[in-house]
């Protein structure tokens, strides 16, 4: 690499540090190349972004004291889901009326879809007990406290409902369906592993990854498991797949994938005590639009059925939200991070120097769907390589965060193509078999 291109990249890098938080014990972008920077960014960024008001020390204590055990394995199945929705702060002070929207947009989206009487679960916040809990910003900007409405509300966000929930969908003696699992509140980094990152419940209730998936070891072995989830560092939540989700362990035996906001190392949007939709931005908007052909203000969009089957995958709602999404959110799934995980700086070396074009030619149609409309939306040349176009662009010149992000986005995507492609030339039966689990169970629907 020529020293010029060296300088561009690490100046390209230095601006996305700005976007994503300040470098902590990993070092500056100027002190390491920028594979390594990349790398650093999707798999363990060992980043100290600002953190939630979910402020006590017990939860320092929890994470240092957890210690889950593994349990049960499963095998997959497929028809019309169980839904089962997780949502809201963790206290009043972190229940902003954004996360009730994200629950009736929810709501919304299925009808939208033709579900008539699904076999839905909400749980929320504080749940029915008259508890004015979700803070707002009132005409004059004041803030206040309401009480929950959202129709068909089962109760509160706490794992003794949770837990019921399970015992109740194993004592149904009818075909297990489906699960879809939408979880709309706050997350918090684990700095002490990533991996094993945690979502809040209400009474600021941390539960990590490895918690998640031993209380889903609680349903039966064939069950088939689709996450949705919208908050900070959420990413983690990829490893739910993995025994104890622990990415060194085993699968288990249940079928499980997921869609995250993004990566495990930074924050992400959507938390407001606004009140107007038609300004909200976030990944839930932009998953359930794609998903359903309509928009939380109502709007038609733009058709995600990028492969032309007649139905849109979750896949496909994902990919149109890493276009839709004008945030600095970085969206993954659980595909997406088990091939990033394998990225090593020589394939991000050789990645850079690919032409776009050429990447774009193997890859399926929601990854051409993101390639193509972020190389129009950024004016790139999709003839040259990553590199080349980065030779192009004035350092110095100012930019959005979102445009940043959107050039993060296209590189991520570049690299799931190229890994993709890796995976599949290695004649490795165990992990193409892995490949193909996780890619068959995004690519289910809701319909």
């Amino acid at each position: 690499m020529k020293n010029h291109q060296k300088i561009a990249i690490v100046l390209l890098s230095i601006s996305l540090t700005g976007l994503l938080g300040k470098s902590s014990s990993t070092g500056s972008p100027a002190n390491q190349s920028f594979q390594g920077w990349f790398l650093n960014l999707i798999q363990d960024g060992g980043r100290k972004p600002p953190q939630l008001p979910i402020k006590t020390s017990a939860i320092s204590r929890f994470f240092s004291q957890v210690n889950d055990q593994s349990k049960e394995d499963c095998e997959p199945k497929t028809s019309e889901p169980n839904f089962l929705v997780i949502a809201g702060g963790a206290s009043p002070e972190s229940n902003e009326i954004a996360l009730e929207k994200n629950v009736l947009y929810f709501q919304r989206t299925l009808k939208n879809m033709g579900f008539n009487s699904p076999s839905t679960s909400i749980f929320f916040a504080n749940g029915n007990n008259g508890e004015a809990s979700i803070r707002y910003l009132d005409p004059q900007r004041q803030q206040r406290f309401k009480i929950p409405n959202i129709p068909d509300l089962d109760g509160s966000a706490n794992l003794n409902n949770i837990n019921s929930w399970i015992d109740k969908n194993n004592q149904n003696k009818e075909a297990h369906k489906p699960i879809f699992l939408y979880f709309t509140g706050h997350g918090i980094l684990n700095e002490r592993n990533s991996d094993n990152n945690a979502l809040m419940l209400w009474n600021n209730t941390p539960v990590t990854v490895a918690k998640l998936s031993n209380t889903l070891n609680k349903l039966p072995q064939d069950s088939h498991i689709v996450t949705m989830m919208a908050q900070c560092f959420s990413g983690s939540f990829a490893n739910y797949i993995y025994e104890n989700g622990d990415p060194n362990k085993p699968l288990t035996k249940q079928t499980r994938c997921g869609f995250f906001a993004t990566i495990k190392t930074l924050p992400s949007v959507g938390c407001t005590p606004e009140v107007n939709e038609a300004d909200y931005k976030d990944y839930s908007s932009s998953f359930f639009a794609g998903l359903s052909g309509v928009s939380r203000t109502g709007q038609k969009v733009a058709s995600a059925d990028y492969n032309k089957d007649g139905r849109v995958s979750y896949s496909e709602a994902h990919g149109f939200a890493k276009v839709d999404e004008k945030t600095t959110d970085l969206p993954v799934s659980t595909s997406e991070v088990w091939l990033q995980q394998k990225a090593s700086e020589e394939d991000i070396n050789q990645l850079l120097d690919i032409p776009i074009i050429e990447l774009e030619k193997v890859a399926n149609p929601q990854q051409k769907y993101v390639i193509n409309s972020l190389v129009k939306i950024l004016g790139f040349n999709s003839q040259k390589s990553y590199l080349e176009i980065l030779e192009t662009i004035n350092p110095y010149e100012r930019t959005t965060q979102v445009e940043q992000a959107y050039r993060v986005r296209l590189l991520m995507e570049l690299l799931n193509v190229r890994m993709e492609q890796k995976v599949r030339q290695s004649n490795n039966p165990e992990e193409i078999a892995i490949l193909e689990r996780l890619i068959n169970c995004e690519s289910s629907s809701w319909k």
